[in-house]
């Protein structure tokens, strides 16, 4: 028994050596298993960095980036000599030649540096998606090659454009330039010292998180059946529908008189800088020493009627300049994404570029053409000045009986 035992304790023992040695050599097969993987991969790595990598040695390996390349095709093919002038006046509004003034006016303001993770768009391109995204209102067009995503940028060049271009061209007019505009006015309408036409119209907005009653546009909302949000913008402009003067961003609530009240044109009055001028505005505005509007009153006399039929002459420039702003300027017709509190830099923009299209003779698209509609009220207090009272009359007098008042009253 005492034999039998012992054997069984040895075979015993003899398995649990060959279990033993059965581990060993599959940790070992695992562990070069792992060691040739990981020999494999840093040959592979090695051959895809190249010299550069070899040479920093074995004790770092540089990081790679995935950068998404920026496309280039859409600008390629407008930037193209042989891309066509008409289709690049439809484009952007604007010939070649007045798109590379812009871009030069702007120049460093608005170029920049390339980085470690992709080049920078060159200042032309930078300033085309600009200009599409305020000319087309939309990221695409069915007709014309798209220009990639650009949030920010357009709003850089608009503040570039509002900050650098606003003060050489929105000026107001002095010296020379008031004695010829108050000429021009006059051969046109009859009426004297007239320095500017005057309009106020409404851009539509999202509904505002904060003060939402103040954007409120009851007017439009009444008129469209459709709750209406917005902002005005007071313009002031010369014989030639050019910008001499704007004033952006007060409530759509808010009526064209009180509008004016808060503009810097009314500071500038105040401190008498207007004297012996007359800026002429619809009958939305109050009649002053220095705002000539027409008769609102009923059963006018025909001298009144001629009067107002040569006023509206007047008035009829800056609606009309207005008309083409938001014509060329699409982005103004409907509602934008474009956060409140930066929508006055993209309109200053837009002011901006049809004071350059109008000086430069750009001519619009017929399809282009659209047409204003912005309700006015008259103010309740619509006379504030008895020797402006006096000073119209007179001049409609002087239109009826000096034979510059026109026929059509009759």
């Amino acid at each position: 028994m005492l034999d039998y035992y012992s054997r069984l304790e040895d075979n015993f023992s003899a398995l649990d050596d060959d279990a033993d040695t059965l581990r060993s050599k599959r940790v070992r097969g695992a562990a070069s298993a792992v060691a040739a993987a990981a020999a494999a991969t840093s040959a592979s790595v090695e051959s895809d960095a190249g010299p550069a990598a070899s040479a920093a040695g074995s004790g770092h390996q540089q990081r790679r980036l995935w950068v998404k390349d920026r496309s280039r095709a859409w600008w390629d093919r407008c930037n193209h000599p042989e891309f066509p002038e008409a289709e690049f006046r439809r484009a952007f509004r604007m010939g070649r030649a007045t798109f590379d003034l812009i871009c030069e006016e702007l120049g460093s303001a608005v170029a920049k540096e390339d980085t470690m993770l992709r080049a920078a768009i060159p200042v032309r391109q930078r300033v085309a998606v600009c200009i599409w995204r305020l000319a087309t209102g939309e990221p695409a067009s069915g007709r014309y090659p798209r220009p990639p995503a650009s949030g920010g940028l357009v709003l850089e060049v608009c503040t570039a454009i509002k900050a650098l271009l606003m003060p050489k061209f929105v000026q107001w007019p002095d010296g020379a330039a008031a004695a010829e505009a108050k000429s021009h006015f006059e051969a046109a309408s009859g009426i004297p010292n007239v320095i500017g036409s005057m309009y106020t119209t409404h851009i539509p907005i999202i509904a505002p998180k904060i003060s939402v009653a103040a954007y409120f546009n009851r007017r439009h909302t009444e008129r469209n059946q459709k709750t209406s949000y917005s902002i005005t913008v007071q313009g002031v402009v010369n014989p030639d529908g050019v910008f001499t003067d704007v004033c952006i961003g007060w409530p759509g609530s808010m009526p064209d008189d009180q509008v004016l009240e808060k503009s810097a044109l009314y500071q500038r009055a105040a401190a008498g800088m207007l004297k012996n001028t007359w800026i002429v505005g619809s009958s939305g505005y109050p009649l002053m020493d220095w705002v000539l509007v027409p008769y609102t009153h009923q059963n006018l006399t025909w001298t009144q009627h001629a009067f107002n039929e040569k006023i509206g002459e007047v008035q009829r420039i800056a609606r009309e300049a207005f008309a083409r702003l938001k014509g060329r300027w699409t982005c103004l017709q409907k509602r934008t994404e474009v956060k409140l509190q930066d929508l006055p830099v993209v309109i200053g923009a837009c002011c901006v570029l049809h004071n350059i299209c109008e000086l430069r003779k750009e001519e619009m698209e017929p399809d282009l053409k659209y047409e204003l509609v912005d309700d006015e009220m008259v103010p309740e207090n619509s006379i504030r000045s008895v020797s402006a009272s006096q000073a119209r009359d007179n001049i409609a007098h002087n239109l009826l009986h000096h034979g510059l008042a026109g026929t059509a009253f009759f």
